[in-house]
């Protein structure tokens, strides 16, 4: 491990095949507490490579307790780490395109520098996480979606979940998370939070035989924020999007704040399905959720947004929402 460290403070970037070893290290406990730290500092103070985030990505894919679904499905994933404490957008919004029909395979961990993240939400309202591949499947066959805890498919970094923790802070490993989704799906809608990671992202899922959909919001969310223009990479190339153009209200950034705990997030997040939220917040997840459709069917945005805008105000993403909590 040392070596490694020695090349990174050194400003080199490791081949893919040497940051592979890294993490396989860590996954068998060959690495200290003080070594896994110093790995996360690094990635803090420069950027990380096209090569170093395939080789991580390839060896917790070749590691995780994999999820075979046989049908094509969608991560709605943000990277987390832009320090914006949001509400959960992207947990909401898979569950508005899971209501449109389409197939979602989310993927989530607790918050790490933020309240609440996905898994913090869903499981205060008594989502019950699994990893039994029969139980997903049947949930994604009766509701359109299943979530996956990430601590329960990749036991490899289980030794690095405390000091992420301690830390406090996004690491490399937010980069990671919307790449290593145990099913492995066909299709991805994951928001970023900065535009280098954008194009890093970009590059490496333009090599693979997949759809995806990468935004970014100018002013710093990994997200469609509608606080201002976002930036949008797909597989045909790249374009800055305004919110405007899609009718949505004037957004400030407190309109998408998602309050001081667990249950303040919760309230929100349970406010937006059932149709009680702000103008504001039930917008942007309806956008975010649109782009998520759009990925998936290739149907255009404006139609994907009037599907997902009809599925908050009839509340059926709620009654979806509510029989996947009942009937786990």
């Amino acid at each position: 491990m040392k070596k490694y460290l020695k090349k990174l403070y050194d400003s080199q970037d490791l081949t893919k095949e040497e940051a592979r070893e890294v993490l396989l290290l860590i996954s068998e406990g060959k690495a200290n507490p003080s070594e896994m730290s110093s790995l996360l500092t690094v990635y803090l103070m420069r950027p990380i490579s096209v090569e170093e985030l395939g080789g991580y990505r390839d060896i917790l894919l070749e590691l995780c307790l994999p999820v075979d679904i046989d049908i094509e499905t969608i991560d709605v994933c943000g990277t987390g780490g832009d320090s914006k404490n949001t509400f959960n957008i992207s947990t909401l919004s898979a569950i508005i395109a899971a209501a449109c029909g389409v197939k979602v395979a989310k993927h989530g961990n607790y918050g790490v520098s933020s309240v609440s993240g996905s898994s913090n939400v869903l499981q205060h309202l008594g989502y019950k996480f699994t990893n039994k591949v029969d139980s997903l499947k049947r949930q994604l066959d009766a509701y359109n979606m299943c979530f996956m805890h990430a601590p329960l498919f990749h036991p490899a970094l289980k030794s690095v979940a405390p000091i992420r923790q301690e830390m406090g802070v996004k690491t490399f490993f937010n980069m990671l998370g919307p790449l290593v989704n145990p099913a492995k799906t066909s299709h991805k809608m994951v928001g970023v939070y900065n535009l280098e990671l954008a194009r890093v992202y970009h590059y490496l899922l333009q090599q693979e035989n997949q759809k995806y959909c990468i935004v970014h919001s100018l002013d710093g969310y990994d997200e469609i924020s509608g606080t201002g223009d976002f930036k949008v990479y797909m597989p045909q190339g790249e374009k800055v999007v305004s919110p405007q153009q899609f009718n949505l209200p004037f957004i400030k950034e407190e309109h998408l704040f998602g309050g001081y705990t667990v249950e303040d997030a919760a309230i929100i997040f349970s406010n937006v399905l059932q149709n009680k939220a702000t103008k504001e917040q039930t917008e942007v997840v309806a956008l975010n959720a649109a782009y998520a459709i759009n990925c998936y069917t290739n149907k255009p945005i404006t139609d994907c947004l009037q599907q997902t805008r009809e599925v908050i105000q009839s509340k059926k993403a709620y009654q979806l929402f509510t029989n996947l909590i009942n009937n786990q």
